[in-house]
């Protein structure tokens, strides 16, 4: 009951504050044109690719994906630690694991409403051409899958950078370097021509781009989700003890 009152508070801070409809607004656009760029390089000529293979793995679909998570997590702790909203909340019989878990799961709730809507776009474009946007249910699981286990891991790193400092942003900064740096470690096969076969099943294993490449293919593997669910446990773990230091420390 605790965590779920903690929880309606998160998720209240979000769809009270003019910035997350700003937000919201400005994410449908970048997707709706993603689409719509997708929908039309398919146009052109024959192709393989499928229309959720084309809207997943574009540099509009990956550049509006890293941003969002660091405007989506700057405030959680930050804000709390500097307008002294978080001295009750450290004083409340609360415990410390479900400030951190509410604060988390607010974070994620309004990450999925995010990428609700893009969901129409897939019925939209069925209705309109009678054509089916992915040859099976697969490719679909898949991404939205694949989409949220990355979306965890990368919230969870927004988290734990929110918590480390009192500015909202430089907790923005440190997420979207950290991101950043993930994100293109997966990346490193093509910048290096010379690269081992270890090398780059390691490179692979870290690599977002690929992991949403073969699921939005419907393709299944239990290597991403062990990967992301026990690196956003640990993150969570981290976010925790900064988050406990910072009692002790009051």
């Amino acid at each position: 009951m605790t965590f779920l009152t903690l929880l309606n508070r998160e998720i209240r801070a979000y769809f009270l504050s003019p910035v997350a409809w700003i937000v919201l607004f400005f994410f449908l656009l970048l997707t709706g044109f993603n689409f719509y760029a997708g929908v039309a390089a398919l146009n052109r000529g024959p192709s393989e690719v499928t229309v959720v293979e084309a809207f997943f793995n574009t540099i509009f679909f990956w550049f509006g994906f890293v941003l969002v998570f660091p405007i989506i997590t700057m405030r959680l702790f930050s804000e709390e630690y500097k307008m002294g909203t978080i001295e009750p909340l450290m004083t409340a019989p609360v415990r410390d694991s479900q400030v951190v878990l509410a604060k988390f799961c607010g974070a994620l709730v309004f990450y999925i409403v995010l990428w609700l809507p893009s969901l129409l776009y897939f019925l939209v474009f069925t209705w309109v051409t009678r054509l089916q946007a992915a040859g099976a249910a697969g490719p679909f699981i898949g991404a939205y899958a694949m989409l949220l286990l990355i979306g965890m891991f990368y919230l969870s790193v927004g988290c734990l950078a929110s918590a480390l400092t009192r500015n909202q942003i430089v907790a923005a900064v440190m997420s979207f370097s950290a991101i950043t740096l993930l994100f293109f470690m997966g990346l490193l096969t093509f910048f290096i021509l010379n690269i081992t076969p270890g090398l780059r099943e390691m490179t692979g294993y870290f690599s977002a781009l690929e992991h949403m490449a073969e699921a939005s293919r419907g393709f299944f593997d239990t290597r991403p989700v062990v990967f992301y669910l026990s690196l956003t446990v640990f993150v969570l773990f981290l976010t925790f003890h900064v988050f406990q230091s910072r009692r002790w420390r009051s």
